[in-house]
């Protein structure tokens, strides 16, 4: 069971920038679409970003033109460059499998202060 571990969020402005990182515990070469996913309070888990083995990209409306997913299957890493950032970006991030197959990591909290 291949195991996620995202790195750490942290509390930032609005107007400002992250990068978030995921390592998988195995290869993730056989896994065709990595994905970003988040959690508001008192909301729903859902997609933000979505990358295929392929380097095909497509993300949610809310993040479109400011969040960059990208993947490197030879560390097994799936990344979230996050710019712009608005308070209504602040959620949990998890990275899991689309459709979510993998085991949950723990999630990274990123706080956006207005």
């Amino acid at each position: 069971q291949v195991h996620l571990v995202e790195s750490e969020g942290g509390l930032v402005q609005a107007g400002g920038s992250l990068r978030l990182s995921c390592a998988a515990s195995g290869s993730i070469f056989s896994i065709n679409t990595m994905a970003w996913y988040r959690q508001a309070p008192g909301k729903l888990r859902g997609l933000a970003a979505w990358i295929t083995n392929d380097g095909t990209t497509n993300y949610a409306d809310s993040v479109k033109g400011r969040f960059t997913i990208s993947r490197d299957n030879a560390k097994n890493t799936v990344y979230l460059q996050m710019n712009t950032l608005k308070p209504e970006d602040t959620a949990v991030y998890y990275c899991n499998s689309v459709p979510h197959y993998l085991l949950w990591g723990q999630g990274t909290q990123v706080t956006v202060s207005s």
